[in-house]
């Protein structure tokens, strides 16, 4: 079997035995994970254990010290172009420009992603993220949670056809700066795109309050206090 592949029924992501040092410090070991179809997942653990830098080696925007991870079963850089189409990122920071409007970001971040939009749709789209007629307000004007409801309208976009145009949503902190009406919308939002057969990976300190326990699968991190000391690496 060639070595870029692994004999397990497919996943949309996995990761095989990740561990991650950073600043010489061992932030988790051997963690190995699998997300299918339907699947939503929340990383959580105190500030500084390592949740961010998990979804950015899962985003393949960093490399783990050792592990692979993997998009249907294939090594993420060996289907390097399928999976950049199938994934949408969203960091901590929401990657908005203040010397553009609302549209703009938008517009950009869109097309920086392969999306073309006309006026009209990306009107209708920051509309869904309560931002009408801040259009053509300067980012540099805006509040903290309005820079974040730009960056999540990715989100909406996505989820605009019945086949989610990126399967995999992996979102660091996304409910930062959001309202609890905010909250609850994204979270209206994340069900109907596992239940077109995307996934979502995400941290937050929060609980998922529309969704039963039983339905979010958890990776709780813990602080390794030294590079003797064990990580608790759990998946529930």
């Amino acid at each position: 079997m060639p070595v870029n592949q692994r004999p397990h029924k497919t996943s949309l992501i996995s990761a095989t035995n990740l561990t991650c040092i950073r600043e010489e410090r061992l932030l988790f070991d051997q963690l190995s994970i699998e997300v299918h179809a339907g699947e939503i997942v929340q990383v959580e653990g105190p500030n500084g254990s390592g949740k961010t830098s998990l979804l950015r080696i899962l985003a393949g925007l960093s490399q783990p010290f050792e592990g692979e991870v993997f998009f249907n079963n294939e090594l993420i850089h060996h289907a390097r172009e399928e999976f950049h189409q199938n994934l949408l990122y969203l960091g901590h920071l929401p990657g908005v420009k203040g010397e553009m409007n609302a549209a703009e970001n938008l517009h950009f971040n869109l097309a920086l992603h392969g999306t073309t939009n006309d006026a009209i749709s990306i009107e209708e789209t920051l509309a869904k993220v309560n931002l009408t007629g801040f259009e053509d307000s300067l980012a540099s004007h805006l509040s903290a949670g309005q820079h974040r409801r730009i960056s999540l309208a990715r989100l909406y976009k996505s989820v605009v056809q019945e086949m989610p145009t990126t399967k995999i949503w992996i979102l660091d902190e996304p409910f930062t700066a959001i309202d609890k009406q905010g909250v609850h919308a994204l979270e209206q939002l994340f069900k109907v795109h596992i239940a077109q057969g995307g996934c979502v990976i995400l941290t937050t300190h929060q609980d998922l309050l529309t969704f039963e326990a039983s339905q979010v699968k958890k990776i709780t991190l813990d602080y390794a206090f030294d590079e003797n000391s064990s990580v608790d690496s759990s998946i529930e």
